[in-house]
């Protein structure tokens, strides 16, 4: 069965309301949502919750795609990793100042980069947006 899902883009304005949004899109019919986490979203996408439980492909249709694109663009992307560095975080900061480096240098990937990578890694999932 192919399940049709739609992500409104323009409701995508910082890390936070991306995962609003994703929880409003899969997670309607559960009593969790999952938490701002680039590791939960890749666990949601794997399948058996919400909206993807029983589903052996997903048409995923993202409106205004190139608003969340800008939304966790660059700006998004570093205050992101420098929170994760710091003083006192407990993250790799090895890790997350050679990620800050990179996207400086603009060869590093964005939050949004980072999302679409992930999406990618579950063939079953199709995006198509506009």
């Amino acid at each position: 069965m192919v399940k049709q899902l739609t992500i409104q883009g323009s409701s995508i304005n910082d890390i936070a309301s991306f995962y609003e949004e994703i929880n409003r899109v899969f997670m309607a019919q559960e009593n969790w949502l999952i938490g701002p986490s680039l590791d939960a979203l890749d666990y949601l996408l794997h399948g058996g919750y919400g909206a993807l439980q029983g589903a052996q492909s997903v048409d995923l249709r993202w409106h205004s795609m190139d608003h969340s694109r800008k939304a966790l663009g660059y700006q998004t992307t570093r205050a992101y990793y420098l929170a994760k560095l710091e003083s006192g975080s407990p993250y790799n900061k090895i890790l997350f100042e050679e990620k800050l480096r990179a996207l400086e240098a603009g060869t590093g990937q964005t939050y949004f980069d980072v999302i679409m990578a992930i999406i990618a890694d579950h063939p079953t999932i199709k995006v198509t947006g506009w």
